[in-house]
């Protein structure tokens, strides 16, 4: 799926089930709370923290969806084209960046 063809089933999904969009700063404060979900995730089951039995059935490809929808919803709130807007940053990574990582003595 494309980026545009995610924020439109995103778009028809909240027309048809969600009844409208919460506001930009609800949004935010649920991406943050879906990031800080991601963040328990790595940090018990790839990190040094033990994982808590009530964690064992958390996905960690469902909340880096979560992730990726409440995004979705922020971008499609404020007008943002995300296919473009990563291109672009493509772009500006490239241009920054095309040496940088393969001359850093520690990435070596």
């Amino acid at each position: 799926m494309e980026l545009n063809q995610l924020q439109k089933r995103v778009d028809d999904w909240i027309q048809k089930y969600g009844v409208r969009y919460f506001s930009e700063l609800t949004n935010m404060a649920i991406l943050t709370e879906e990031v800080g979900e991601v963040a328990r995730i790595m940090a018990r089951r790839y990190g040094e923290q033990s994982e808590k039995p009530s964690d064992t059935d958390k996905e960690l490809a469902d909340e880096l969806a979560d992730v990726l929808w409440v995004l979705t919803c922020i971008a499609n709130q404020t007008g943002i084209d995300l296919e473009s807007a990563v291109i672009k940053n493509f772009e500006k990574k490239t241009e920054r960046d095309n040496h940088r990582h393969h001359d850093n003595e520690k990435l070596k």
